[in-house]
């Protein structure tokens, strides 16, 4: 019971600490790829420790210290008088848990389901009104606005507007698509799925919150980064700058923005990239949150077994 309540408490904690102890830090800017991993795992251990905590409770530690095959027998045990379902304690932690599972598989189908299908209907007017133009890979709409962005999926594609292409130049137009082709290679919007199902199934938790808005800018300073790879940094700069006021569909991810200015910023003035050093800690912190509650869950099972075999 005290490795459940330690679980819980730390999810609790993790919840709304996280998002402090990650805006205190540059790993963003100068490695957003590691940042969104950092925060995925971070969400992924809150939810984890309390799914855990319902294992710690419901299934006895002597199971899991017997080896790996008593494990599976533990939904048998379940129906069995080994375990007490009429307790409060065993009642209340296998509440808690079907209500997390529920919430989460509910909100996930949701956000997905409904995204496909704005994406379904958005696509449908595109291939009425755009062509596509094959020098480019991308989808011209002529459209005055100056727009950029991509349309994620099974059959995604980038798309740019005439007004875009009338303002920026060849070189521009070329940095601006690149970044398109990083969200689709890199499947973006299944970050971003994953960020706003759990802060819809969930709201008002400051880590999941913090964690949706943070995808959604990190998940461009990637792109941006990937551009940069094949581009100079000074033209994906003046192309979010020519993008800035643009506004895309909601369920479209695009080069402009509200983060656009602040990215260039970014792209003019780079932080150091992160050393050796970093980068292998910032590998153990998503390690350390994945697999931190699954040994702490296992504790009581080790004990048991180190008992059962002394």
């Amino acid at each position: 019971m005290i490795v459940a309540l330690v679980l819980v408490v730390y999810a609790a904690v993790a919840s709304v600490a996280m998002p402090s102890l990650m805006a205190g830090t540059k790993l963003a800017e100068r490695a957003p790829r590691l940042a969104i991993a950092v925060w995925q795992a971070a969400s992924f251990s809150v939810v984890a420790s309390l799914l855990l905590a319902v294992f710690v409770v419901v299934v006895p530690a002597h199971l899991v210290g017997h080896g790996l095959a008593d494990l599976f027998e533990a939904c048998a045990e379940l129906l069995s008088s080994r375990i007490d379902l009429g307790s409060a304690a065993t009642v209340t932690a296998l509440t808690l848990g079907a209500v997390v599972c529920a919430r989460m598989a509910y909100t996930t189908i949701a956000v997905l389901w409904q995204s496909r299908q704005a994406r379904g209907r958005h696509g449908d007017a595109l291939a009425l009104i755009g062509h596509h133009d094959a020098e480019l890979d991308a989808l011209v709409v002529d459209y005055d606005e100056g727009l950029a962005y991509c349309l994620p999926g099974r059959n995604g594609h980038a798309v740019i507007t005439t007004g875009a292409l009338g303002a920026l130049t060849p070189a521009q137009v070329a940095a601006v698509l690149a970044h398109e082709h990083a969200h689709l290679r890199g499947r973006h919007h299944l970050v971003l799925a994953a960020a706003e199902a759990l802060d819809r199934a969930f709201p008002g938790v400051p880590l999941f919150r913090s964690g949706r808005s943070e995808a959604a800018r990190l998940i461009e300073l990637l792109a941006d980064d990937v551009a940069a790879r094949r581009h100079e940094r000074v033209d994906i700069a003046a192309a979010l700058v020519g993008l800035a006021t643009g506004r895309v569909p909601a369920f479209t991810l695009g080069a402009g923005g509200e983060t656009a200015l602040v990215r260039v910023l970014r792209m003019l003035s780079p932080e150091a990239p992160l050393g050796r050093a970093e980068r292998l800690a910032g590998v153990f912190a998503v390690v350390l949150l994945i697999g931190g509650p699954a040994a702490m869950a296992v504790m009581p099972g080790i004990s048991e077994m180190i008992a059962h075999h002394g």
